[in-house]
């Protein structure tokens, strides 16, 4: 009994999941505008740049001259802090804390500036691999969440 019931909450669950017309808002690829150019301060961190501009590659490059073109300026830095030492003064928490300033640029003038900041607290751990590990998805994820932010203010922008 418990096999059809499990079969019946598959199929009802498949059917309502395909009927309704859910697409994520960032995997679309029709943008009604284009990026020109997205360029790194020089002194930023190059794996946190990495990972933004190949989010912003997924933004398909427009040669339509209706559309309107923007370039992005973004200058990153990377902090990482202990949050809390045990008695031998040893860490045993830290915050990994990536900042992010942008301009966004429209025929060469300045139409937006801003900065945003993600962080992250996690717990040290002794196998320092996997520790390493540990920062490096931290840092992907934050890097993401900067770049939707970005584009989130450039879709804001172009809704205008």
């Amino acid at each position: 009994m418990s096999r059809l019931l499990i079969k019946f909450i598959f199929v009802i669950c498949t059917s309502i999941l395909l009927s309704c017309s859910y697409t994520p808002i960032f995997s679309e690829k029709n943008y009604n505008f284009g990026i020109e150019v997205i360029s790194f301060a020089k002194k930023g961190e190059k794996n946190v740049n990495r990972i933004i501009k190949n989010r912003f590659d997924l933004i398909q490059q427009v040669n339509d001259k209706k559309l309107r073109k923007y370039s992005i300026f973004v200058e990153t830095s990377k902090t990482r802090k202990v949050v809390s030492k045990d008695s031998k003064g040893d860490p045993v928490k830290f915050e990994l804390i990536i900042s992010a300033n942008y301009r966004i640029s429209e025929n060469e003038e300045e139409i937006l500036a801003r900065s945003v900041e993600r962080k992250n607290i996690y717990d040290n751990n002794s196998d320092k691999f996997k520790l390493e590990q540990n920062e490096k998805i931290i840092i992907e994820n934050l890097s993401k969440n900067i770049s939707e932010i970005i584009l989130t203010s450039i879709v804001t922008l172009n809704d205008n």
